[in-house]
Formats: structure tokens, C-alpha cells, sequence
């Protein structure tokens, strides 16, 4: 059987690989490569029939992936002891795999692994912790170009951003996606730490007039570029400010939370939020106090605005630390 690749222009790969990949086409057992300097080859097991591409060709002595992160390290001679402490898990963001090492050995062996794993990839970036008033992400570049800025793509959803730079959670995805599907077209939104546009961007592709606020200047920098790249300019207006500072002209039908302190924005959230209007309050909470300490916390600041709240719904988003969640509650305000 011939062994075919089709053609995809570097910018595009991660979203062909994924259409492929929903085509049922893609074959992950051979290696992305470079097939020029703008286009790269992506192995196929036949010819594409819903995913836009530049060519199909057959590949010449293509190169064999190993199938797992293991396989490769246990080739460069790494012994049971090294593997136990070598990463899991890691995210790829666009053509960035992100890595948290804590102590594995040899890391920059365990970046071109990855690498050869992930041919849509050209940087493996160390995950070392957060820093500043601004949530500032600390990375260093353990193999590969260096090169940290990217393009990723959620459901549709384009997200350009630097990784040293800005913060991106691999682990909001089902959320991000999920506040793409609550709301309706042309309904109010106050996305109160926007970012980059992490649930800004999906709720304004839905069709949502999304007023989206946001201090740090590079991740407002890059959330007006993302506007702009996923064409909702006309549905986003943008503000660089502290979004305790910002008055809005018409009350919010909905108001998105999504930062690990909301609770501390509760007075802003309420006094922008229309009667009968929706909140998603984000929070870290520990496990013994779920899911008394943010309903109680809603509660509380509801009561000093002489309004009610029914919750609608509690979910967790992912594992914060031990013993320790990130949830969001949503719930109505009456």
C-alpha cells in the first residue's frame, strides 16, 4: 500500500491534523515532516474528502514514529528509574508541547522526544509557575526552535498568544468550549477577566455582543488580535482596564467570572448583571468544602444587593492542586 502524505502550509497544521484525525484518516504512525519551507507533509491512510488541502503525494522512505513517549526514552537508554520519573502528561498548544517536569533528569532528551511524538511541534517549553499581579506564566525552552508564539485552535476557535507571555490552561478546554453553547445570539455578555479571549471568543462566535475586559496589556494585546483573526470584531468591544473601574451602558444578561478569585468581584459582577441575568463565578475550592464555600460566598453578596440566587449548576474544571478543585457555579440572580 502506497504510503500517502497530504500537503498543509505550516500556520495551518494543527487544524488539518485535527480535521484529518475527525476524517478518520489520519496515521499517527508515521512522522510529520517538512516538506519545503512554507508546507509540511501530513501522513494519511487514503486521500482526504472533507479536509481542505494543498496536494496529495506519496511519501518517499517515510520515518516511522515510536508509538509513546516511553518507547523513545527506553531507546536512548533510560532505565526503569528514570522512566517513573519522567512527565505522564503534557498539553500541545498549537506547535508548542507544554511540560511540567518537577524532577525528571535529562529533560532536554524527554523535549526532542516529544518533538519526534508531535511533528506538528517545534517547541517543548518547561512549565515552572506563575508570577505577578498580571498572572504571568514562568517557561524555559528545553528543545526545539524557541519559538513561543502560536496558533491554537479549539472547536473552530483561534487562539493566537505567546506562552511565555500569557497563561493558556490546557485543562479549560471542555469549559471554553461549553460557554460557546450557552449563550444565545446577541445576548449581553461582561466577561470580566477576559484574557486572551479564552471564553470571550467562543461566546462571540455564537453570536453573543460580548463586552470583554482585561488589564494585563500583552494578553489585551493579543485578545484584540484574536478579534480580529477569528473575524468577531463587530461582536467584541474591548476594554484594558480593571474591570472593577468599567461602567457599561446596558446591563448584562450574563456575566463571566472566569478567574480563580472571583468571589473578590462579586459587588462589580451583581451591580452589571440585569435582574434575572446569569453569573459563572469561577473559584479554587477545597474538596472538604464543596460546594457550601462559593454558593455561601454568591449568597452572601446577593444578600447585601437584596437579591436572590437560584444555582443552576456546579461543576469541577479540573484538579487545581491536592485536595484542592477549580469549580465554576453557575447560577440565575432574580
Amino acid at each position: 500500500m502506497s504510503d500517502l502524505a497530504v500537503l498543509a502550509a505550516k500556520p495551518r497544521a494543527e487544524t488539518a491534523i485535527a480535521e484529518l484525525t475527525a476524517e478518520g484518516i489520519y496515521d499517527d504512525t508515521r512522522k510529520v515532516r517538512e516538506h519545503d519551507r512554507d508546507t509540511v507533509e501530513l501522513p494519511v491512510t487514503k486521500a482526504p474528502t472533507e479536509t481542505d488541502v494543498l496536494d496529495v503525494i506519496e511519501q518517499v522512505s517515510p520515518e516511522r514514529r515510536l508509538p509513546d513517549l516511553e518507547s523513545h526514552l527506553r531507546a536512548q537508554g533510560w532505565d526503569d528509574n528514570e522512566l517513573q520519573a519522567a512527565p505522564k502528561s503534557w498539553a500541545v498548544i498549537g506547535s508548542v508541547v507544554l511540560v511540567q517536569f518537577d524532577d525528571c533528569p535529562r529533560q532536554n532528551e524527554v523535549g526532542d522526544a516529544l518533538l519526534s511524538l508531535h511533528g506538528e511541534a517545534d517547541t517543548v517549553l518547561a512549565r515552572e509557575g506563575i508570577s505577578g499581579e498580571h498572572r504571568e506564566p514562568e517557561m524555559t525552552v528545553v528543545a526545539g526552535s524557541g519559538d513561543t508564539e502560536t496558533i491554537h485552535t479549539e472547536h473552530g476557535t483561534k487562539y493566537a498568544l505567546d506562552l511565555r507571555e500569557v497563561m493558556f490552561a490546557p485543562g479549560n478546554q471542555r469549559e471554553r468550549a461549553r460557554m460557546g453553547t450557552v449563550v444565545e445570539s446577541d445576548e449581553r455578555v461582561l466577561d470580566m477577566f477576559a484574557g486572551i479571549g479564552y471564553f470571550t471568543l467562543p461566546m462571540a462566535r455564537a453570536g453573543a455582543q460580548v463586552t470583554a475586559v482585561e488589564r494585563n496589556p500583552t494578553s489585551f494585546q493579543f485578545l484584540l488580535e484574536n478579534a480580529v483573526l477569528n473575524g468577531v470584531t463587530d461582536r467584541i468591544d474591548a476594554y484594558r482596564a480593571d474591570c472593577r473601574e468599567i461602567e457599561i451602558d446596558e446591563p448584562a444578561e450574563r456575566v463571566v467570572m472566569g478567574y480563580y478569585e472571583a468571589h473578590e468581584y462579586l459587588d462589580g459582577a451583581l451591580a452589571a448583571l440585569e435582574p434575572g441575568g446569569i453569573v459563572h463565578m469561577h473559584e479554587t475550592t477545597p474538596e472538604n468544602r464543596l460546594w457550601e464555600r462559593p454558593v455561601s460566598r454568591l449568597r452572601k453578596a446577593a444578600e447585601s444587593h437584596g437579591r436572590e440566587v437560584d444555582v443552576l449548576e456546579t461543576r469541577r474544571v479540573k484538579s487545581h492542586s491536592e485536595g484542592v478543585w477549580h469549580v465554576v457555579l453557575d447560577a440565575r440572580v432574580e
